[in-house]
């Protein structure tokens, strides 16, 4: 096990703004928000004009293949991770002035669609249902029903999440009355498959590139994500979000997703900005080995997911962080992550899919 010691992941420290970041500060409400400005741009400018031109019918052969390798690879491997995280982050926190607030269509209409994120659909999902059930019962996205060291039990979450997921969101806001929500969502999803099956007559190629494989990506790795957030959750106190989710620092993917391996944190406080949450962390250590807390250091999400798929509980008490002597040792800290594994069986279970 590791001992907490400094912390890598980005944070916040004031430097003097070019010309194009006062340009970019007309716009948005914080600073700290300026590298989503230019994320935005970055892909305004590069990978929608490279999905327009996979439909161009004077680009095919070779060229068309190297095209679409191209954005096969910028948009899975490269940006679809920091974008993915920063519609997050502007979910809570949006990221334009009221004056300029139309400006969030182009994010959530506009650039979703190639990540294959329906329109108002992961907004509905996680500010309308998930954080205020916060991975418990009503949360039709919960983990707590399944084995969270099983794949076969995931794929049966992901399964009940992509073939029944939208039918069980609607049923969800339409039951709190949430239908503002419940539009939203609607709409979204079935403006965005509407398009795909529309394209898919123009040019069916083209249209599996820019949109229905980013679409298959998205919602097997965000499953992936909310699975392995929520893998550990103690049965005797699933509502306390330091012993319902975990942590990951020291990892490059806080710096390439804006921090969002501090899944405590942002479950204990949604609105908090992402560059608040190291310093946060150690603020509030004391609470992490009262709950006895799970941290890991220099292990991503994704490696998470990958070990304890293989129930590699050895690796992954290597990389605990032993805060202040919360676990006496590996033994204690394995067996408090099998036990917060083990399924847990809800009052009703409303899924359509069984586990294993």
């Amino acid at each position: 096990m590791k001992q907490l010691g400094t912390i890598h992941d980005p944070t916040f420290s004031p430097k003097p703004h070019t010309a194009l970041d006062r340009f970019y500060l007309r716009f948005i409400k914080d600073e700290r928000d300026l590298p989503f400005a230019y994320l935005i741009v970055k892909l305004t400018f590069t990978l929608i004009p490279l999905a327009v031109l996979l439909f161009l019918p004077f680009i095919n052969g070779w060229l068309w293949a190297l095209l679409a390798t191209g954005y096969l690879v910028l948009n899975n491997l490269v940006f679809k991770g920091p974008y993915g995280l920063m519609l997050h982050c502007t979910s809570h926190r949006p990221l334009f002035k009221p004056e300029y607030k139309w400006m969030n269509y182009h994010l959530t209409w506009v650039i979703s669609l190639f990540f294959g994120q329906t329109p108002e659909t992961y907004f509905s999902h996680h500010i309308g249902m998930h954080h205020p059930e916060n991975n418990i019962d009503p949360d039709e996205s919960s983990t707590m029903a399944y084995q969270r060291d099983s794949f076969r039990s995931f794929m049966a979450y992901f399964g009940d999440f992509f073939f029944f997921g939208i039918a069980e969101l609607a049923a969800y806001l339409k039951k709190k009355n949430r239908i503002k929500l419940l539009y939203r969502a609607l709409l979204g999803e079935f403006c965005f498959l509407a398009m795909v099956a529309v394209l898919c007559f123009v040019n069916l190629a083209a249209t599996m590139v820019v949109f229905i494989i980013p679409f298959l990506i998205y919602r097997f790795v965000a499953m992936v994500g909310n699975f392995t957030q929520h893998a550990f959750v103690d049965a005797n106190d699933p509502n306390n979000p330091y012993r319902n989710s975990i942590t990951c620092i020291n990892v490059k993917y806080n710096h390439k997703c804006w921090n969002d391996g501090y899944h405590i944190s942002h479950h204990y406080r949604p609105a908090m900005h992402w560059t608040e949450h190291p310093s946060f962390f150690l603020k509030t250590a004391d609470k992490y080995v009262q709950n006895q807390a799970i941290v890991f250091d220099g292990l991503d999400f994704l490696k998470v997911f990958y070990y304890l798929m293989n129930k590699r509980y050895d690796v992954l008490a290597s990389h605990m962080v032993n805060i202040n002597g919360a676990f006496r040792d590996e033994a204690e800290a394995i067996a408090v992550m099998r036990a917060r594994t083990q399924r847990i069986a809800p009052v009703n279970i409303p899924k359509t899919l069984e586990l294993a």
